[in-house]
């Protein structure tokens, strides 16, 4: 299966730089240093070499605790940083500066596997929440790379896809050197597929608080939405939910002068929901006009990239998009960490526990559709003591499950370091991958 997986890698890679050009045009990063895609590095890299993949925005910034200890621990060590997206890796040059050498991971052809592995010869992986890659995986097996899944993650929904293909899912986990889960069903799923005992540590997600450039801009949006304005926020949306709640608010009115602003999960999707708010004749600014929000808008665009903190400190009320639709739903641990009062969909299935203990405990609150949505955002706006309660509340819940990154360090700590010492040891050299 896996040859048969490796051959279709190979067909697409002649179509693959167009597909990046293409994306360039809204997301410049995509057209640069593609040569690093298919395994074409340069320069020397300072040893010992320890390497965190962080596929895209959420898991570069969950892996801030993480990269924290390993250059605490290792200050001689090289953190190298590997991503497939562009905003992945925007995050990471704004969360870490020079202090982590960033470039993209390669597309799971051998060759480019075997080239990555070579140049940066790293003497062990991490690999955030379910970015797994078969070639990937066993390239590095074969390298004696120790690689561990660290935050995993794996809903019902994706397990059984995984499932469907057990000739290739099985041999890619039974070759990782560790799992440390977020949540037991986590831990009992992945052993399901083939992975190795994992022990739970938690979602490095609850230790990630908001920065404080984040609170600041926060500050500076609300000066400029009107502090007494009714401010909520329509975060990470995905496509078609816009649509949804633009509809819903024309069908369900908010209090008088309070302010939407919609956040879309992707940056190439911007101009699609300005178009939208056009054709629906709605008043809007985009944040990237920096214009002024007179009282007269009724929607500011965040057509901006790293500027979620601010967006959320600005807002009396949250949702969190991607749950609109069956897609997984997004990070709603970060409004939460805040206390900032969260509504979400029904369809959270990729933060499943975490979203079932905030509505547990009262810091979420799940709504059944977008006119649902908007019907609850009033009621919110309207009961200024049911915010402040759900503050309390989300504040106090987010306290409680914070120390995933202790019990991840503690558990991984001893393993990082035996592998950078046994590299060191005379006659253990890297094996060719």
């Amino acid at each position: 299966m896996r040859g048969l997986y490796t051959l279709l890698w190979y067909l697409a890679l002649p179509w693959l730089p167009l597909r990046l050009l293409w994306r360039g045009r809204r997301e410049p990063g995509y057209r640069e240093h593609i040569g690093e895609r298919y395994g074409r590095n340069k320069g020397t890299v300072p040893r010992p070499v320890l390497w965190v993949h962080a596929v895209s925005l959420g898991e570069t910034r969950a892996a801030a605790p993480l990269v924290e200890r390993l250059r605490r621990a290792h200050p001689d060590a090289t953190v190298l940083m590997t991503h497939m997206t562009a905003t992945g890796r925007a995050a990471g040059r704004a969360l870490y500066g020079d202090s982590v050498l960033q470039v993209w991971l390669p597309y799971d052809a051998p060759f480019a596997v075997r080239a990555f592995l070579a140049h940066f010869r790293p003497r062990a992986g991490l690999i955030m929440e379910t970015e797994l890659w078969p070639n990937l995986v066993a390239r590095a097996r074969a390298a004696k790379v120790p690689l561990y899944l660290v935050n995993a993650r794996m809903s019902a929904h994706s397990a059984r896809g995984y499932a469907r293909v057990p000739s290739l899912t099985r041999p890619m986990l039974a070759a990782l050197s560790g799992v440390a889960a977020q949540t037991e069903a986590d831990a009992t799923r992945l052993a399901s597929l083939g992975a190795p005992a994992a022990v739970v540590t938690g979602n490095l997600k609850f230790d990630v608080g908001a920065p404080d450039a984040g609170v600041e801009l926060g500050r500076e949006f609300r000066v400029r939405f009107g502090a007494a304005r009714h401010v909520w926020v329509a975060a990470s949306t995905r496509d078609g939910e816009e649509a949804m709640i633009v509809d819903a608010l024309a069908a369900t009115k908010l209090p008088p002068g309070a302010l939407t602003v919609i956040v879309p999960r992707h940056p190439q999707r911007f101009a699609a929901v300005a178009d939208l708010l056009r054709q629906r004749g709605i008043p809007f600014v985009r944040r990237s006009g920096n214009a002024a929000v007179t009282a007269d808008i009724e929607v500011v665009l965040g057509d901006s990239m790293g500027e979620m903190p601010g967006y959320f400190a600005a807002a009396d009320v949250a949702f969190v998009g991607g749950s609109l639709l069956p897609l997984g739903g997004q990070n709603l641990i970060e409004p939460i960490s805040i206390g900032l009062p969260t509504l979400i969909g029904p369809h959270m299935f990729n933060f499943a526990e975490a979203a079932a203990g905030a509505i547990a405990a009262g810091a979420a609150i799940e709504v059944a559709d977008a006119r649902a949505l908007v019907t609850a955002v009033a009621a919110l706006f309207d009961d200024a003591r049911r915010r402040a309660a759900m503050r309390a509340t989300a504040l106090a819940f987010h306290a409680a499950h914070r120390g995933a990154a202790d019990r991840l360090w503690t558990w991984l700590a001893p393993r990082i370091a035996a592998a950078v010492e046994a590299r060191r040891a005379p006659g253990s050299g890297n094996v060719s991958p």
